[in-house]
């Protein structure tokens, strides 16, 4: 299972890149867990989370060929 991940903003910063292919992900709080544990900045900032260009506020499971965005805080008018 493979799972496509976009980032924006400040998270690209962190990362390093504005894209990455995972795999073995089944859900969104996995995804979390692993990405914090991997880049220590992103659990000192804010983010949203969006599957399939849907925004989400609980986990959710995850399927081959998804597409997650990591989504910084946004402002503007």
């Amino acid at each position: 299972m493979e799972i496509k991940l976009l980032f924006f903003g400040q998270i690209t910063d962190i990362i390093g890149v504005s894209s990455l292919e995972i795999k073995e992900v089944n859900s969104t709080d996995a995804l979390k867990l692993q990405l914090e544990n991997q880049f220590p900045a992103l659990q000192t900032v804010s983010y949203a989370i969006a599957v399939n260009k849907k925004i989400i506020q609980e986990n959710t499971s995850l399927i081959h060929n998804d597409t997650v965005a990591l989504l910084p805080p946004f402002s503007g008018g």
